[in-house]
């Protein structure tokens, strides 16, 4: 079945940096949609970053030149490498595939069929 692990969490100081991972299996992974959504204390989930196949991106506004998606597809694994962080960073970080290439924009959380466990961010003043 499909599973996705993701790592990388923790606690930093504003400005700081950390690369979450996502281990994938279960399914094809180089022919799926990748995406990393997170949701803060007291808010909704929402799109922080895809890439897909081609490895082409896209960013929230809010994280535009601070963060990076990546993904290498002989190890099957998507990162997120998240530099000069904010305290409003902090949430839970969600990975999410859409192997079936649903419907929606990539930053839609209904285009994606498969989500990990989340790690948790947190990002002190």
């Amino acid at each position: 079945q499909v599973q996705l692990v993701e790592s990388g969490g923790g606690s930093v100081q504003a400005g700081g940096s950390l690369r979450l991972s996502c281990a994938a299996s279960g399914y094809t992974y180089s022919r799926s949609h990748m995406a990393w959504f997170r949701q803060g204390p007291g808010k909704e989930r929402e799109g922080v970053a895809a890439i897909v196949t081609d490895g082409s991106t896209t960013y929230a506004d809010s994280v535009k030149g601070r963060f990076t998606i990546s993904r290498d597809n002989a190890k099957k694994t998507l990162y997120l490498q998240m530099n000069s962080l904010k305290p409003e960073d902090t949430a839970i970080y969600y990975c999410a595939a859409d192997p079936a290439w649903g419907l929606g924009r990539l930053l839609q959380q209904s285009k994606y069929a498969y989500w990990g466990q989340g790690t948790q961010v947190t990002v002190s003043s």
